[in-house]
């Protein structure tokens, strides 16, 4: 498994944008991206440097695992 350190909202943003997900607006400083078929929304904070527990759960809200996220970036 690989690490999570280091990514900023908009890489965070842009990986799962390849997932599939699309952006519908933004609250503050939050980015909101919802997918057909899923019924959660991701609000991604659009930080220089997003948390590994934040990271995770938006991770895990998207259906994905870490591995598949990394692949993405």
């Amino acid at each position: 498994m690989g690490t999570l350190a280091n990514i900023s909202g908009k890489e965070a943003a842009k990986a799962f944008a390849k997932a599939g997900w699309q952006t519908v607006g933004q609250v503050g400083s939050h980015l909101v991206m919802t997918k057909p078929g899923q019924r959660a929304n991701l609000s991604i904070p659009q930080h220089k440097e997003l948390s590994v527990g934040t990271l995770r759960s938006l991770i895990r809200s998207a259906g994905m695992n870490v591995d598949d996220f990394l692949n993405l970036l």
